[in-house]
């Protein structure tokens, strides 16, 4: 994976120039994927296409809905658009295609760094990069004399003088939301620590270890200084504490980082003052507290091969490389499409590639974790569990899933 990662990201720097696609379509075109504004734009990129009707389904729920979209025959989507995390579902229910032939075919002047290949198939078109990383009022950090933090001892050290200055009452933001997002930030804090999900190459829990404890410890100081709601806030609402002048310092996607301030209503103290840095570390390690990630789509396996086709032609137009001669469009993400150019919002996803941070597991039954992390994590966070209690919880949450799927 680590591999798969330095590849993709190696198209950043080697690129070179290409013919733009045509998109004329005979058949229906149905995607579901995430809302962020570089997604949106691959929809409205496929929208674009001739001939039949394109439709997307663009919400921050789309990993509740996929699977089960794409488990009927015909499925109701014909594509997904997935990462990392969330390609591993559609792959263990043998719901998505191989798509070499249709590269083959359509995909001349797509690049092989893009292709993402398992198990010597083609399984999905990476368009995109992202990592979690610092973001920060500049103004704030200089007005109190705090040095940008490189590290979450110095974040929380931060966080203190901010509050006790009086000028954010809750300087700490972070997409605490119990589910999905709060076991990613347990995943990254559990990383930095030096933790391993499993052990070995085995699909045998790891987490209940003195990594684990640690990272829970952390969260937990952290969320000393958020918003009391912060089990309820998402990437959404994290930013827009951010927008409003509520938050001084948190932990954010590269894919929001470009349009975070862009938003109505933002004051020019916020807009001026915010500023991005690369991930931080935790523990006195040298591993970054982040995961990389790409973001990509695929191609549904119960459709029929005119729909596969119109599929593949449409989501290739999305991502063509004259999308990036809008300039709102380039600041959108780490765009690993032909002809990019990094812009300034793109230096913290950058910074963590060069950091070596650890890409998310492609493993099977990588999900299966990462559900039982977000199930169990609240209660402790809430001080309803102690830690051992947790990660034990954790475990056997885990296991009964795993052995459920044949993995243990």
């Amino acid at each position: 994976m680590k591999l798969l990662l330095v590849k993709v990201f190696s198209i950043l720097f080697f690129l070179v120039s290409s013919s733009a696609f045509a998109c004329s379509i005979s058949a229906r075109v149905s995607i579901v994927g995430n809302e962020f504004p570089a997604i949106q734009t691959v929809g409205a990129g496929a929208k674009e296409c001739k001939g039949a009707k394109v439709t997307a389904n663009l919400t921050a729920d789309h990993q509740k809905i996929n699977v089960a979209g794409m488990s009927s025959k015909p499925a109701e989507y014909t594509s997904a658009i997935v990462a990392n995390t969330s390609i591993v579902a559609l792959l263990n229910n043998d719901l998505i295609r191989p798509l070499d032939d249709l590269v083959k075919k359509h995909g001349k002047g797509l690049k092989k760094n893009q292709l993402i290949t398992i198990d010597g198939k083609i399984m999905a078109v990476a368009f995109m990069a992202n990592a979690q990383h610092l973001v920060y009022r500049k103004d704030i950090l200089k007005k109190l004399n705090i040095d940008v933090p490189k590290t979450y001892e110095e974040m929380l050290a931060a966080a203190k003088k901010i509050r006790a200055s009086g000028l954010v009452k809750n300087p700490v933001g972070g997409a605490y939301k119990a589910g999905w997002n709060l076991a990613q930030e347990f995943n990254n804090m559990f990383i930095g620590y030096g933790g391993s999900h499993f052990k070995g190459n085995s699909a045998e829990p790891n987490v209940n270890s003195d990594a684990g404890v640690k990272a829970l410890k952390m969260m937990k100081s952290l969320s000393a200084y958020m918003n009391p709601d912060f089990l309820t806030h998402d990437s959404n609402a994290t930013n827009a504490e951010f927008r409003a002048g509520n938050v001084a310092i948190m932990n954010m996607w590269g894919s929001r980082a470009a349009t975070l301030v862009d938003a109505d209503g933002v004051s020019m103290e916020v807009k001026n003052g915010m500023d991005i840095s690369g991930p931080m570390t935790v523990g006195g390690g040298k591993t970054p507290a982040s995961t990389l990630f790409w973001d990509g789509w695929t191609v549904a396996k119960k459709i029929s091969d005119e729909e596969a086709e119109a599929t593949f032609i449409a989501m290739t137009n999305a991502i063509r490389p004259s999308i990036l001669d809008n300039e709102d469009t380039r600041k959108q993400a780490v765009w690993l499409i032909e002809g990019y150019k990094p812009t300034d919002a793109a230096r913290g996803v950058f910074a963590a590639a060069k950091m070596n941070t650890t890409p998310y597991p492609m493993l099977p039954y990588a999900g299966l974790m990462h559900s039982a992390i977000g199930k169990e994590i609240a209660d402790f966070m809430q001080g309803k569990e102690t830690a051992d209690k947790t990660l034990s919880d954790i475990e056997d949450a885990y296991r009964a899933s795993a052995k459920e799927k044949g993995f243990l």
